[in-house]
């Protein structure tokens, strides 16, 4: 594994021209007559094509297409047999899957247990960020080459909706390629895996050109089939809004999931194109390092003033959410007080009430905890992933310095953003969080516990370690009545809200548009599926 020399993976990402976004549609073979290519376009990136590697959701939209898990989501949210077909509970913790005979990785090499088994190896490597989704199973045993055991350390009541991202690699391709081992995203190290795919999806990823486009074929020998038309997927990050929304007036993409808030009542009024719209189930908030001595870039020197719950208040308390949803958002936002947005289990409005910005209460607080004056700290934010993001973090800065904190900005390309707060370089950084299992135990254990090099704090890179709230997440982990369940998850939500152990800011509402001839499922989590799309 040696450290990537391309410099323009990693460099900030610059606006496409027509001219350049034409020759980016334009690039590769020319189609077959009979094609139906959906041509889809967002403001960011993906940060690899390695399935175990980071828990991104553009990512994870991307690489569902190429990779499956032994369950997915249907149409309706529900769960069904994926690469598994069967599943039995043999005991409290332990589960048998039998898997689906006859399927075929991209490059030909068959399915079989081995690739369950090498995959629960590899997604548990440190490296990445995926650990989650295999959380509280122990062990995974082949029993025969179709039939796997999954050993868990206790009863695991949201097994199978974690079980669809954690995407089966095969073993085979994996040897072949020198890819065994995760590629480290965060020292910008790259292996084979990074730039290649071979899944067993219903479409298969050709190529990738950062900032440019992801191209996906059709996956003919798929053991599925498709619900909908589309033989060819493009998908083009295009960070500039006008030049996004042009794209699609113009008919140089097909669908535009990523709309910008100041043009979406102009889209829905266009004739040649069409909307669906949906809350997503994200939550964008700010986080804060909790538990170094001394916060890095910061003018107090000799102690860390986010361990003293009355800043971590203050800085919630100084921020107008209504302002934000009302001149920033459009409207397109749900203020938040808790980590978990409407649609996700555990969810309550009663939790969730904003209260009005109290400014003089921050101030008193800041002077009780022995900041008179305030102090200053570097904030960092991405420039191209959330809606609004930059514009967004320019706001809260301005509310800060009303009550002292004068917050040194920095907006990145999420590809660069992702890799410093993931090196515990960013004492300060907005992040939003996607809830794919549905559930609020996958937030609260991800961000909120304590980190174990495994599952817990898999994305905890603010360093919260609450003892109380451990207790109460891995009660949850593992509780199997429902209403008990239900209770344990609401205090731990009350918990993180009181404690202000982060800064939620609101939760995204997601509008999708596209030409007149798209009909395609809004998902909640972000992540259109091109095989239940279909172009007229």
């Amino acid at each position: 594994m040696s450290r990537s020399t391309r410099g323009s993976r990693f460099s900030p990402a610059r606006p496409i021209t027509r001219l350049a976004l034409s020759a980016a549609l334009a690039f590769g073979a020319v189609a077959a007559a009979h094609a139906v290519p959906l041509r889809w376009a967002a403001q960011n990136d993906v940060l690899t094509l390695d399935p175990h590697s980071q828990d991104h959701t553009t990512t994870s939209a991307i690489l569902q297409h190429a990779y499956e898990g032994l369950t997915r989501y249907n149409e309706r949210w529900e769960i069904e047999p994926c690469l598994a077909t069967k599943w039995t509970q043999t005991t409290p913790t332990s589960w048998r899957f039998e898997l689906r005979k006859g399927v075929k990785f991209h490059d030909g090499s068959p399915f079989t247990a081995d690739d369950v088994v090498f995959s629960f190896g590899r997604i548990r490597q440190p490296q990445g960020t995926m650990q989650i989704y295999v959380t509280g199973i122990k062990e995974i045993k082949k029993v025969d080459d179709y039939t796997v055991d999954l050993i868990l350390d206790s009863p695991q009541p949201i097994l199978l909706r974690n079980l669809v991202d954690f995407r089966i690699m095969s073993k085979t391709w994996s040897e072949k390629n020198k890819a065994t081992q995760m590629a480290d995203y965060k020292a910008k190290d790259e292996n084979f895996a990074s730039r290649h795919a071979a899944g067993t999806g219903p479409y298969e990823i050709t190529s990738w050109q950062p900032d440019q486009k992801v191209s996906m074929v059709i996956n003919k020998a798929w053991w599925d089939k498709n619900k909908g038309n589309v033989t060819e997927v493009s998908y083009i990050p295009i960070k500039s809004d006008p030049t996004r929304v042009a794209a699609l007036t113009s008919g140089d993409v097909d669908l535009l999931t990523d709309v910008p808030t100041q043009d979406v009542g102009a889209l829905k009024a266009d004739a040649k194109l069409k909307s669906i719209d949906g809350p997503e189930t994200r939550t964008i908030f700010f986080a804060m390092d909790l538990g170094s001595d001394e916060l890095r870039g910061s003018s107090v020197k000799g102690k860390n003033p986010f361990k003293d719950v009355r800043v971590r208040e203050a800085l919630n308390i100084a921020i107008d959410r209504e302002a934000i949803k009302r001149s920033i958002m459009r409207g397109l936002s749900v203020p938040a007080a808790i980590m978990v947005p409407p649609g996700v289990n555990g969810y309550s409005t009663e939790l969730d009430k904003v209260h009005a910005p109290d400014l003089a209460k921050a101030k008193k607080l800041l002077v009780e905890a022995g900041y008179p004056n305030g102090f200053e700290i570097p904030l960092n934010c991405p420039n191209n992933r959330y809606v609004n993001d930059e514009k967004i973090c320019l706001a809260v800065v301005s509310m800060w310095s009303r009550i002292g904190i004068t917050a040194r900005l920095t907006a990145q390309p999420m590809s660069q953003h992702s890799q410093l707060f993931q090196r515990f370089e960013a004492p300060l950084y907005m992040l939003g969080w996607g809830v794919s299992t549905m559930d609020a135990l996958y937030s609260l254990q991800a961000l909120a516990r304590t980190r174990s090099g495994g599952a817990d704090g898999s994305f905890n890179f603010s360093k919260v370690s609450d003892p109380e709230l451990d207790k109460l997440i891995d009660a949850a982990k593992s509780e199997m009545d429902l209403a008990k369940r239900d209770a344990i998850l609401r205090d731990a939500l009350v918990r993180v809200r009181d404690q202000y152990l982060f800064i939620p800011l609101h939760h995204q509402v997601r509008p999708w548009a596209m030409r007149a001839n798209v009909q395609t499922l809004h998902r909640s989590n972000d992540r259109p599926e091109a095989r239940f799309t279909t172009l007229k």
